[in-house]
């Protein structure tokens, strides 16, 4: 239990980062935030991959590309939700 608990936090904050790099602009959220976009967009990547594939599987896991895509999703929606986005200059 405590291991699966480590590999979802480290697996979130991996895919938050890359997800961090792909966006363009400077996100001012710290390493939680950060886990919690990658593991929020690895739910939201299995979710879109369910429809897209076999039909609605209900919210599983995805895997690295579809965490990455969905944790891009996640981010942008949360800079639109809190207007946090800054434009690098």
């Amino acid at each position: 239990m405590l291991w699966t608990i480590i590999g979802w936090v480290v697996f979130g904050l991996i895919a938050g980062y890359i997800a961090r790099a792909l966006v363009p602009g400077k996100d001012d959220i710290g390493l939680l935030m950060t886990i919690v976009i990658g593991v929020a967009g690895s739910v939201v990547g299995g979710f879109i991959f369910g429809l897209l594939t076999v039909g609605l599987r209900g919210f599983q896991p995805a895997g690295w590309i579809g965490s990455v895509i969905g944790a891009v999703i996640v981010l942008v929606i949360y800079n639109k939700v809190t207007g946090r986005k800054r434009v690098r200059r």
